[in-house]
């Protein structure tokens, strides 16, 4: 079902009476299940191979570098082309290097560098699954669902996250290392045979030609820089993940260093993890009545703080576990409320781009958080970092607060038909760009302040849509006369923008025509730059009467 205004009851478990959501859920649970036993396998192998703080933490840093790297190319490939190819193409992709892997890993002949490297490559694989996978889910659930789907989403991961670290360190103990790479490999296929089964809904079909790759990069990055909703969940982000990446690139090493534990340990606390968050997933339905998503990270943020001091300070295994239950909690909270936030401010034209950028902040600083506080534990050691990350984190939620969560959820994204389409003498070539457009308002003198105020907010919705230039200029011969204008890269460009103006920005746009002077319409002209070429042609044609 396409996303739409259906509603339906509020529960949380809603999303599952849709099949497709259904049968695509069960399917990453299982594959996720292999995905942390690999990570589980990866961290510990690495601590067997080269047990400094610094590689282990590499492990950490090879996993996110590479969505840093190439969630936003993949988000574009994402809205440019079939999701479900895309997503079946890259897990196919994935069994391949992990299966290759465990290979290397059974016959003895696998190094700490050629570690990282199929680590490195599961997570480019990762980055081009990402953006498609979260674009997807407004395509399985109505709207009304999204927000329970999602953390239904966040569910799953956790499951998976109880049950396949322990799982893993069983498997370690009893048969030996290469096995859960094995199982993680065969889980890919398990994905596939799910996309098979998939049958997405028909997508409407434009009359415009598709974006090219690199356009569509750049229009991404403009609407999420011009967007204040997204902008608002990128810096929260950033201020949460860059220093909860510690408790993660550590934790291999606190398991098996300052708890002299084995991978049975390790595995039992990452298990802990993920109790604890699919716990927190249950609760989350009702904090959510009575907490702002703002309070939620906050609180997820200060529980994630005690928990690295709790490490720092706790030299148990049962404390360790505890607090792990913690983190879990706090760490689904936090992801929950960001993912929600991203994907309310986003409409679908541009939904995996928006959601690859939020991936690209999320993995980079993780990936930057990973080497900074490897580097630190080598110099300062284990328990002085967990307690500097701890301190960091509730100083960076303290300056990030003044931007808040979720101002997308009572936006209306979906197209208006607001704008007629423009007046042309010819057909225009549409790579013929750049275009200028100029819109003339006449209001009331004593109106400028309120209008110059209403029009402001118009500046964020032109360049949402592929403007890069915007203007407000007042005529100083005559009173009241307004000429705003805007400037996109070519003709094709500005037609989009047509089809894509939304029920947001029409209603901005409303906001300003209250301005409007009774009897009078604003007058809207589209300019292009000159094209030598063609005048050229013309006048030859004038000169003989023939075009040469």
């Amino acid at each position: 079902m396409v996303a739409g205004k259906t509603t339906e009851p509020g529960s949380p478990w809603a999303p599952f009476r849709h099949r497709a959501f259904a049968v695509l859920w069960l399917a990453t649970v299982i594959s996720n299940v292999g995905t942390w036993m690999h990570d589980v396998a990866s961290g510990w192998l690495m601590t067997s191979l080269s047990p400094s703080p610094l590689m282990v933490a590499l492990v950490q840093a090879a996993t996110s570098a590479p969505v840093f790297l190439f969630a936003l190319a993949a988000g574009a490939l994402a809205d440019l082309t079939s999701r479900r190819r895309l997503l079946m193409t890259a897990t196919v992709l994935l069994f391949i290097n992990t299966l290759a892997l465990a290979i290397l890993v059974t016959a003895g002949k696998i190094t700490p560098w050629l570690l990282l490297l199929f680590t490195f490559l599961n997570g480019a694989g990762a980055a081009f699954v990402a953006p498609a996978w979260q674009a997807i889910v407004p395509q399985l659930v109505p709207r009304a669902s999204l927000q329970s789907a999602i953390a239904l989403n966040g569910v799953g991961i956790n499951i998976s996250r109880a049950i396949g670290p322990a799982l893993a360190g069983a498997i370690i103990a009893a048969i030996g290392i290469a096995w859960p790479f094995l199982i993680n490999a065969l889980s890919f296929l398990v994905v596939v045979a799910a996309l098979r089964w998939w049958t997405p809904p028909p997508s409407v079909p434009g009359d415009l030609p598709a974006e090219r790759f690199f356009s569509a990069m750049r229009a991404g990055v403009r609407y999420v820089r011009a967007s204040r909703a997204m902008r608002s969940t990128l810096i929260r982000a950033v201020a949460f993940f860059l220093f909860v990446s510690a408790f993660w690139a550590l934790l291999p090493l606190v398991a098996r260093q300052e708890l002299n534990g084995g991978p049975q340990l390790y595995g039992f606390i990452l298990g802990a993890v993920g109790v604890g968050a699919v716990a927190g997933a249950m609760w989350l339905p009702t904090l959510t009545k009575k907490f702002s998503p703002d309070h939620l990270v906050a609180m997820g943020t200060l529980g994630t703080a005690l928990v690295l001091a709790v490490l720092a300070l706790v030299k148990r295994p049962d404390a360790v576990i505890a607090a792990s239950l913690l983190a879990g909690a706090c760490w689904i909270t936090v992801l929950s409320r960001l993912n929600v936030s991203a994907q309310l401010a986003l409409p679908d034209w541009v939904r995996a781009r928006g959601l690859s950028i939020f991936i690209t902040i999320f993995f980079g600083a993780m990936t930057l958080g990973s080497i900074v506080w490897g580097q630190v534990a080598t110099r300062l050691g284990i328990p002085t970092t967990q307690l500097i990350a701890a301190a960091g984190a509730i100083f960076a939620a303290l300056l990030s607060w003044r931007f808040k969560l979720l101002q997308g959820d009572a936006l209306d994204h979906s197209p208006s038909g607001y704008w007629p389409q423009p007046l042309v003498a010819e057909d225009i070539a549409l790579d013929r760009g750049p275009v200028m457009v100029t819109v003339e308002y006449q209001i009331d003198p004593s109106d400028t302040a309120p209008f110059v105020d209403a029009i402001r907010p118009l500046k964020a919705s032109r360049e949402r849509h592929g403007a890069y230039a915007w203007g407000l200029f007042e005529d100083v011969a005559i009173p009241g006369r307004m000429l705003e204008y805007f400037i996109e890269e070519s003709w094709v460009a500005h037609l989009r923008h047509h089809q894509r103006t939304s029920v947001l920005d029409s209603e901005i746009q409303q906001r300003v025509l209250q301005y409007q002077r009774p009897g009078t319409a604003p007058i809207v002209i589209h300019r292009l730059a000159p094209d030598p070429s063609r005048r050229a042609v013309r006048n030859n044609a004038c000169a003989d009467g023939t075009l040469k």
